[in-house]
């Protein structure tokens, strides 16, 4: 009889039981925050360090695409003194968010991870390595195709007026465009954490799939900022095919349910 006696314990399933981590009151998740936030904010100040150097090849790059569509001759301009000086701290510091993406991103993990399962905290690499994918691929996105279409629509509209466009204000308009993509290619990420906490399931994914699709037009109106449904359509529909991903990514890692 004693040899058959087995604890309960040894059948509990890994997706059932409790993280095996003490609790955390709210304070201590407050500390865990700060700590999590201050380990990202030296990861971006050691990227801005390391892009300094490179600040004025890292924005002539991101000129490119308005660039080639000012008239002839014509370039940006500044109307401050400081700016251009300033305007290499605010391009390093951009480009330090990029490369510490992966630090910030394993901070996030860090931060959530006590209260995820045992068998979750498996994911901890995949994720890390697939939202700075997802992550960067959007910024690219961002730069290589929404940007030059949204400086084409601009620069033609005013095309009757000489054009002075500040540095500042195309910094301010190109890492906007840039960022927000990043962000939006991290849907499929969102999702998986939503699909495994049980609060979304694919059946209820697809169910919403025309909401999806009109915020998806929602969301392109506000990032690119142009009455022109081509541009808005050329992010709306990776923003689609995004949510697609994600149910897909729901159906193969959602929280399975007998």
């Amino acid at each position: 009889m004693a040899e058959s006696t087995e604890t309960s314990a040894d059948f509990v399933d890994d997706d059932a039981a409790p993280p095996e981590l003490p609790k955390m009151s709210f304070l201590d998740h407050l500390d865990e925050l700060r700590k999590r936030l201050m380990i990202s904010f030296v990861a971006i100040l050691v990227g801005f360090l390391a892009c300094w150097h490179y600040a004025e090849r890292i924005f002539g790059w991101m000129q490119a695409p308005i660039a080639k569509y000012l008239p002839k001759g014509e370039s940006l301009a500044y109307t401050r003194l400081t700016a251009p000086f300033f305007l290499y701290m605010k391009v390093a510091f951009f480009a330090g968010i990029f490369i510490a993406s992966p630090v910030i991103l394993l901070q996030l993990w860090l931060f959530i991870a006590p209260g995820l399962y045992k068998k979750e905290r498996r994911y901890a690499a995949p994720f890390i390595i697939f939202a700075s994918i997802f992550f960067l691929t959007g910024g690219w996105f961002g730069y290589s195709l929404l940007l030059p279409k949204t400086c084409q629509f601009f620069v033609e509209t005013g095309k009757q007026f000489k054009a002075m466009v500040t540095i500042d204000d195309y910094f301010s308009f190109a890492s906007t465009i840039i960022l927000a993509s990043g962000l939006i290619f991290e849907t499929p990420i969102l999702i998986f954490f939503l699909a495994r906490l049980g609060i979304v399931t694919p059946a209820f994914l697809m169910q919403k799939f025309k909401y999806a699709v009109v915020l998806s037009f929602i969301i392109s109106a506000i990032v690119t900022p142009t009455p022109d449904m081509v541009t808005q359509t050329f992010l709306a529909v990776p923003m689609i095919g995004l949510y697609l991903i994600g149910v897909l990514v729901a159906w193969l890692f959602g929280k399975k349910y007998d």
